[in-house]
């Protein structure tokens, strides 16, 4: 069976074609600048040079069609048919209340996602546009849409509700959702196949550390809390993102700097977390050689970070009373040995007790970093969301 993952942004399409047999990328790419007569579509073939067009794409729709021709194409396809997509994946990233797992995308479904655009005004639209470009090119296939929220529906109340007034929940729906949730399932199955244990027995800490960035306590395979909120803004110190603040910062910033608050939630969201501490940049790779340059800025931006992260990873074992396995996952989490070093570091009441060397290492792979007496296991696990998103969608069409 060959499925079609598709993650659509305002003016970009990422995608990629596995044949799931045995979940090989037959091809992957991304369309940027949708919308202009400059648009460009970035094509891999796996053991082939990536091809590079640019040209006019004016809407999702053309942009899809002309993904699909390059797929059907002689010299970069590698299906002869659009027949051979059995099924299209679509990443959604807020489902609200609606959704607590993957569904087969019906217009009741469509017109659920709609109703959530409050919550997610920047994605949910292109999210949709996708999903009517690719229904137009594709008709004969089944349609899966799989939620970035739904894995947190299993949250207890006590954990996604705010303590603002219960009336605010009941006519708008501001409790917490949390996001990234396709990459924590997806790496505390992994991490419970590494391990050879039943993921229904394990406490497991899942640190999503990339540009953005959440944890998730993961207890008998269920999410029971995470970091994020009602907007991807809430928790950790991120890339660009301030996370948890005091929110009274709010207007009194606005009063201060007479701002107006969409220059505020830009701030917060785009010019602050590494980026706003350091001065420099919001990747981490180039704030850590700043702070090894001596960089007091820099510094203390990577200091804020791993304080932020120890704290929020404490909180978690608290909330399970306890921690089988800590993982690490997304940009960071996979690359920043610093990181995870100081880290753990900081956690060795816990029973944490890192491998330096092992820590080191640079690898692709899915490995153990902690130290054999450790008694918790401290894992790195690639993540694959688009494979996560594509095996939902085959069993979906499985049982359809």
């Amino acid at each position: 069976m060959k499925i079609l993952v598709i993650n659509c942004g305002s003016s970009s399409i990422k995608y990629q074609l596995f044949d799931m047999e045995d979940e090989s990328v037959l091809a992957s790419g991304l369309v940027e600048k949708i919308g202009s007569d400059s648009a460009i579509i970035k094509h891999q073939v796996p053991d082939k040079d990536e091809k590079v067009v640019t040209g006019e794409i004016l809407d999702h729709r053309a942009g899809l069609n002309r993904v699909l021709a390059l797929l059907m194409s002689k010299e970069d396809g590698v299906i002869q048919s659009a027949e051979e997509v059995k099924a299209v994946g679509h990443r959604v990233v807020h489902g609200g209340e609606y959704f607590s797992g993957s569904v087969i995308i019906t217009s009741e479904v469509r017109q659920a996602i709609r109703k959530t655009i409050d919550l997610a005004p920047l994605h949910n639209p292109p999210n949709l546009l996708g999903i009517d470009a690719a229904q137009n090119q594709l008709p004969h296939a089944v349609h899966v849409a799989v939620f970035d929220t739904a894995f947190h529906q299993t949250m207890p109340e006590y954990a996604y509700m705010y303590p603002l007034p219960r009336v605010l929940y009941y006519k708008h729906k501001i409790r917490r959702y949390g996001f990234h949730g396709t990459s924590h399932k997806y790496v505390s199955l992994r991490a419970a196949d590494f391990l050879q244990r039943p993921l229904e027995e394990l406490k497991i800490v899942s640190c999503h550390i990339g540009n953005g960035a959440s944890i998730t306590a993961i207890q008998n395979g269920k999410s029971v809390d995470t970091s994020m909120g009602m907007t991807p803004l809430e928790g950790l110190m991120m890339g660009t993102r301030c996370g948890d603040i005091d929110p009274a910062i709010v207007p009194y910033v606005i009063a201060k700097e007479e701002l107006t608050l969409a220059e505020v939630k830009s701030m917060m969201n785009k010019h602050s977390g590494l980026l706003g501490v350091s001065g420099l940049s919001g990747d981490m790779r180039e704030v850590t050689e700043a702070m090894f340059n001596g960089d007091t800025a820099a510094k203390l931006a990577i200091d804020m970070y791993v304080y932020r992260l120890k704290k929020m990873i404490g909180a978690y074992i608290a909330a399970m009373n306890g921690i089988d396995v800590l993982v690490f996952t997304a940009g960071v989490g996979e690359n920043a040995s610093l990181i995870r070093q100081r880290v753990c570091e900081g956690l060795t009441f816990f029973g944490i007790e890192l491998d330096k060397e092992k820590n080191a290492e640079r690898s692709k792979e899915e490995r153990r970093i902690s130290r054999e007496d450790s008694k918790v296991e401290v894992l790195v696990i690639p993540t694959n969301e688009e494979l996560m998103i594509a095996r939902e969608t085959k069993a979906l069409v499985e049982s359809f």
